[in-house]
């Protein structure tokens, strides 16, 4: 006998977005259901309609086959889809899992509506129980519901088959940028209701204080509603009460009906606590459903925020506020889990977040659990929630493609059914990268009328006009446009919408440069709100690669720490799973690893997102500012500190003043300079004061920052002896392994690759610059080398004068870049240690990684790291380590010998165990092997990262240009 749901072939049908599923409700269900996750039977099939034969193994739900031991692994695309048929159509290779299990039916349940809630599955579901046919679901990342009450029996047991079918007509339109997966990714529940129901429970909450929920009542036996029910609710203990003139309205309207029942509760809170992101104020709400006799026949619980959100002119307003909007794009991923992602990982992916500065979140590109909605109101997020529709790969053909008008509508109202009731919730999304058409006016329109209390907004739609009004997109949302763009069309006269990026820095390897140029004119520009950083984490999985290469999946706990994955493992991308169609690394592209651990732009990031400003000093005294939209100072607490060139450092407890949001005021200098310190800078290290939701008491905030006096010039007195030199004209020092030589390459970043700047400096030859000697010249104890270096297209002349000084030599360097070499990669020296220097003690920019265009993150101080954790490990090996505006350093052996190098300014200085070719030569880090000694780069000039994998490029003053470069420094044996 032929099944019905295959007959069908819901998979190749887009007009099919269900069958059998219940209507998307914002009642949530999770408490008291039956938890059916765990250990299933499970068969995987070549294609939806192979035969369901052969032994059974086990999978684990949630969870992907993907990362299960199945021979359907991850495969990597952005853009092109993993198969050649054209939408609607799939593969005949179309991997398709059989998950079964039994269900016992509590005896208790007799005479209640029993529902099963598949919370998402990739991409078609079909239920089955007990071999009869109850319902299909499309959209992989939202939860489907079947009412089972009459295919179940009470205190019986029956057996559920859940067939997930992984490529469909849906997939064309789920071409998102992440991995390919296939499975059950979030949780299975079983649970009662009386037949009696609460369908639907719209909350609206303003700031005001004003409170209005809107009830649907139905019964699921599909009858009249029972005479006499009524509904009641409380907010934190205050009373709720029906409105009689709603229900009156509705009377003399003729909006009565038999089988569907609504009412509206209100109140008004007194003194309202309001809802924003700074300040996350929930209350308890309680609706309660009641028969004639006054018995409770169903409760839903939400915790609501009291907020308004509204755009007035070209203002985005929270509460009356102009906000910015700090975001961050976020997927649902794990490294050893593919998509499924649990209540302990989503709330530390929000505390980091929370740490590092950032208030909102697009849910790319798709709505995440919906555990993380609930985080998102209790710790304070802005979320721009985003319908489930990419088709990157079709998206012209689809976008008015009247087969696909229902999936887009479907998708876009049962994401705003479900998620309505999120004080956290302030925008919608229709969607990503997939062009504008009919579909999308038509969701637009959907939304519009459920819910005028939000904007929405579709970077498709504003990519045809920023200021155009009959667009379907409230705000202007473009994609990595160009900082220049974006300021001229603030200040155009022209801007109608606000302006806030969906994507706009691409954290793909070594990257984010000219962040803090952007957040300069967000913040000094009108019209400009911010925007969302490209994206949070690097998707790297644990992979063996001693065995078979499979994904390591969830027994891989443990195996990775700080970033770097254990040895004998790696953290793969794109390609590493035998795929022949990838688009490799371009998946690690996120503001921290696989593992959750920062990566050096979230340092940047925190001191961008300031609550607290040091905006310089007076000669009366610090101008400190509150930049803050909501709140006071009274949660934080500060530490001066001031950093002397020659002393050391001073620290000294902060009284931090009563400054209201926006507010700016002066205060004293907390220390007298001392007259022979040198250079000195002030440091207000800021703190959390007391324990919060997502920082300990402590956690530090910011450390923002004022130069209090400048370095005076320094001479370098002339010592007495002979400056060694081999034949070769190269430096010979007891310290060093390899000569300091001209370096003018870079082991490309991302950005450099797929930027073009690495083809074009390989053109040219800059990694196999050829050394020539011109002349050796003695005068008294210094030597001056003259040597050239040939590129395939160009010559370098370079000069170096070494002197004796006291203690050391000093090395004069001068660089002649030909015009054609009108954009490299740096300028400067390199030169290698012996074995056993060990400690990097810097005075500068630190302690983290930071480069021209990316060091607001990198307070100027004393600091200290070991050398083997000076290097940055992005997933795809490229240069990194690097600290900006060093003046001198120290490399020491524990025995506190080694060499000390002095600069003649602010320079950038790098220190690692590998060369600029051997990150080059290896794909992943595992492929390594470390130098005994150490590689050290000091940079005259050195080119700034931007963002050019996906994006604007550095700006032009961050750019290395030819002509004559000139360096100075010295070079001490300790």
């Amino acid at each position: 006998m032929t099944d019905p749901l295959l007959a069908l072939r819901p998979w190749e049908a887009p007009e099919v977005t269900s069958w059998g599923r219940l209507p998307m409700n914002a009642v949530d269900r999770r408490t008291g259901a039956h938890s059916l996750d765990g250990d299933w039977r499970f068969r995987l099939l070549s294609a939806p309609d192979a035969p369901v034969g052969g032994p059974w193994s086990t999978a684990t739900v949630p969870g992907v086959w993907t990362m299960q031991g199945t021979d359907d692994l991850p495969q990597y695309l952005n853009i092109r889809m993993p198969y050649a048929e054209f939408p609607p159509l799939s593969p005949p290779v179309n991997p398709t899992g059989v998950y079964e299990r039994e269900i016992d039916v509590p005896a208790e349940w007799a005479g209640r509506r029993i529902v099963l809630q598949v919370g998402a599955a990739e991409s078609v579901l079909l239920v089955h129980v007990d071999g009869r046919p109850v319902g299909v679901s499309k959209d992989s990342h939202l939860a489907a519901e079947f009412d089972l009450s009459d295919v179940v029996r009470p205190g019986g047991r029956s057996v559920l088959r859940l067939t997930v079918v992984k490529w469909s007509d849906a997939s064309h339109i789920e071409d998102q940028d992440h991995w390919w997966h296939g499975g059950i990714t979030r949780s299975v529940l079983l649970y009662a209701t009386d037949p009696l129901q609460l369908a639907d429970v719209t909350v609206r909450a303003g700031q005001d204080g004003a409170l209005r929920v809107d009830c649907r009542v139905r019964d699921a036996g599909g009858g009249a509603l029972p005479e006499g029910w009524y509904v009641s609710g409380d907010l934190d203990g205050l009373p709720v009460t029906q409105d009689a003139a709603f229900d009156l309205a509705n009377a003399e309207d003729e909006r009565v009906s038999d089988f569907l029942g609504e009412a509206r509760l209100t109140a008004r809170v007194p003194e309202v606590r309001t809802w924003t992101a700074e300040t996350p104020e929930l209350y308890g709400l309680i609706v309660r459903l009641h028969r004639a006799d006054g018995t409770v026949a169903d409760t839903s619980r939400h915790r609501v925020g009291f907020r308004d959100v509204e755009i007035v002119g070209r203002d985005l307003l929270v509460n009356g506020e102009r906000i910015f909007v700090r975001g961050v794009n976020r997927h649902d991923f794990h490294p050893l889990t593919g998509r499924t992602v649990s209540y302990d990982d989503m709330r530390a992916d929000l505390v980091l977040l929370k740490r590092f500065g950032f208030n909102a979140i697009r849910t790319a590109h798709y709505p995440n659990d919906p555990t993380l909605y609930d985080l998102a109101d209790e710790l304070g997020f802005y979320v721009v929630d985003e319908a489930d529709i990419e088709s990157h790969d079709h998206a012209h053909e689809i976008a008015d493609d009247p087969r696909y008008l229902n999936a887009f509508v479907d998708r876009v109202s049962r994401m705003v059914l479900r998620d309505k009731n999120h004080p956290s919730v302030i925008i919608w999304s229709l969607g990503n990268e997939s062009d504008y058409g009919a579909n999308h006016d038509a969701a637009a329109g959907w939304v519009r009328r459920h819910d005028p209390t939000r904007p929405l907004q579709y970077e498709g739609a504003a990519k045809r006009g920023w200021a155009d009004p009959e667009l379907a997109s409230d705000i202007a949302c473009p994609m990595y446009a160009p900082l220049e763009d974006c300021v001229a069309h603030a200040l155009s006269g022209q801007q109608t919408k606000p302006l806030i990026q969906c994507e706009y820095s691409h954290a793909m390897g070594n990257s984010n440069g000219t962040l803090a140029d952007h957040w300069a004119a967000i913040e000094a520009t009108p019209g400009l709100q911010g925007g969302f950083i490209w994206e949070f984490w690097d998707h790297g999985i644990l992979q063996s690669v001693n065995e078979d290469g499979r994904p390591v999946g969830r027994g891989g706990a443990g195996l990775y720490d700080n970033g770097v994955a254990a040895p004998g493992y790696r953290w793969a991308y794109g390609g590493d799973f035998g795929e022949k169609d990838h688009d490799g690394a371009f998946i690690a592209d996120g503001v921290v690893f696989p593992d959750r651990t920062p990566k050096p732009v979230m340092y940047e990031h925190r001191e961008l997102a300031a609550p607290l400003r040091l905006q310089g000093f007076r000669h009366e005294g610090l101008v400190l500012s509150n930049h803050q939209h909501f709140r006071g100072l009274e949660w934080l607490a500060g530490e001066w500190e001031l950093s002397l060139a020659h002393g050391g450092t001073l620290t000294a407890t902060a009284e931090l003043p009563d400054l209201r949001p926006g507010e700016t005021t002066v205060v004293p200098l907390p220390f007298a300079l001392p007259e022979d310190g040198g250079e000195a800078w002030l440091t207000l290290r800021v703190t959390t004061a007391q324990d919060l939701p997502w920082a300990p008491r402590g956690t530090q905030v910011c450390a923002p920052q004022v130069q209090l006096r400048a370095a005076a010039p320094a001479e370098e007195p002339v010592g007495s002896g002979r400056v060694e030199i081999d034949a070769d004209g190269l430096l010979v020092h007891p310290l060093l392994t390899a000569a300091p030589t001209l370096s003018l390459w870079r082991a490309p970043t991302d950005n450099d690759e797929l930027g073009g700047m690495a083809l074009r400096w390989r053109t040219w030859g800059l990694d196999s610059l050829v050394r020539k000697l011109l002349s050796v010249h003695q005068e008294g104890d210094g030597v001056t080398v003259l040597s050239e270096y040939a590129g395939t297209t160009g010559v370098v002349r370079h000069r170096q004068v070494f002197t004796p000084v006291e203690g050391g030599v000093r090395i004069d360097e001068q660089a002649e870049l030909p015009e054609e070499f009108d954009d490299v990669a740096r300028v400067g020296s390199v030169f290698e240690t012996v074995a056993g220097l060990d400690l990097l003690e810097w005075f500068g920019q630190g302690p983290w990684e930071s480069y021209p265009d990316r060091s607001g993150g990198a307070p100027v101080g004393h600091h200290s790291v070991p050398v083997d954790e000076l290097f940055t490990p992005y997933l795809r090996p490229q240069e990194s380590g690097g600290r900006h505006g060093v003046r001198r350093f120290t490399l020491s052996a524990p025995d506190a010998t080694g060499l000390a190098v002095t600069l003649d300014e602010p320079r950038q200085v790098s220190v690692t165990r590998y060369r600029a070719e051997d990150l080059t030569a290896v794909s992943h880090h595992d492929e390594l092997l470390p130098r005994a000694g150490c590689v050290v780069h000091l940079d005259a000039a050195h080119r700034g990262l931007g963002t050019a994998s996906c994006g604007p490029d550095t700006f032009p003053s961050y750019l290395v240009a030819p002509g004559v470069h000139r360096w100075s420094w010295t070079l001490r044996v300790l």
